[in-house]
């Protein structure tokens, strides 16, 4: 696999506090890294720092072969990357059909390719289409994270960054995301999988899997749920103090690494 994103000696302030203290690491095109750690070791500032939120102090950031450097936020985002960032950020007092089209337009998406675009966000997870009218304000956590993985797919990424996406969803149902993340990255999955799931979750997991499957997308996850990880990652970094401790395949993130880099 080549690699899609590269971070090399990273550094990041805010505030003039150093946050960032030389992360190093990588995804490859159609696999999916998680990217672990304690709350405020530096997890979400280095997706910020990836995405152009933040301003890199120092090191290298490339993406598809290019440096990423000066490059704007928005510029980043037509180059491939989506982000889905840690609260979601949908729009509470849009409907859903309205929240989605903000991601068509904002990216000049339009005619028989918005709507291809549409129909497959519809079909990897069925309950918006069910569910157009509704206010993004009302829908529960797991039918807002589809919307906001379904507007970030709208915008056809090479790379999709995850911050957190179990966030605020009952455990119970953590499990049921899985599934559908792992379908981002390899051929497509049956259509029954998805006809059979039956909750918000579920879809989540399903559709995931199945983007990936079909386009080789790639997944940088920011996630605390060690099993969620295990399941569903190909890889994995932790960090502690803005520093990657350890890596590796994530058949190699056992117990005792938990405990020693992840556990408080």
């Amino acid at each position: 696999m080549s690699a899609l994103l590269q971070l090399t000696n990273v550094e990041t302030d805010i505030g003039g506090s150093r946050i960032l203290r030389g992360v190093t690491l990588e995804v490859n095109a159609g696999e999916l890294v998680a990217l672990m750690g304690r709350n405020g070791v530096g997890k979400t500032t280095t997706l910020k720092s990836i995405t152009g939120v933040l301003p890199v102090r120092a090191g290298t950031i490339t993406f598809d072969g290019q440096p990423l450097g000066k490059m704007s936020i928005d510029a980043r985002a037509r180059a491939g990357i989506g982000y889905v960032p840690q609260g979601r950020d949908i729009f509470p007092h849009l409907t859903i059909e309205e929240n989605l089209h903000v991601g068509l337009v904002v990216h000049g998406r339009k005619g028989a390719e918005a709507r291809a675009m549409l129909d497959r966000v519809y079909t990897l997870f069925p309950v918006l289409k069910e569910m157009l009218s509704r206010k993004g304000g009302v829908l529960s956590g797991g039918q807002q994270q589809q919307l906001a993985i379904g507007r970030a797919l709208l915008t056809n990424p090479k790379l999709l960054i995850l911050d957190e996406p179990t966030e605020g969803i009952q455990p119970s149902i953590i499990d049921q995301i899985g599934d559908t993340l792992k379908k981002l990255k390899a051929p497509a999955a049956p259509a029954a999988v998805l006809d059979a799931a039956q909750d918000d979750v579920r879809q989540i997991k399903h559709a995931i899997q199945s983007i990936r499957q079909e386009h080789a997308l790639a997944i940088l996850l920011v996630e605390q749920y060690v099993d969620f990880c295990r399941e569903i990652a190909d890889r994995f970094y932790a960090m502690d103090r803005g520093v990657v401790t350890i890596s590796g395949p994530i058949a190699t993130l056992t117990d005792e690494v938990v405990k020693e880099h992840l556990q408080v």
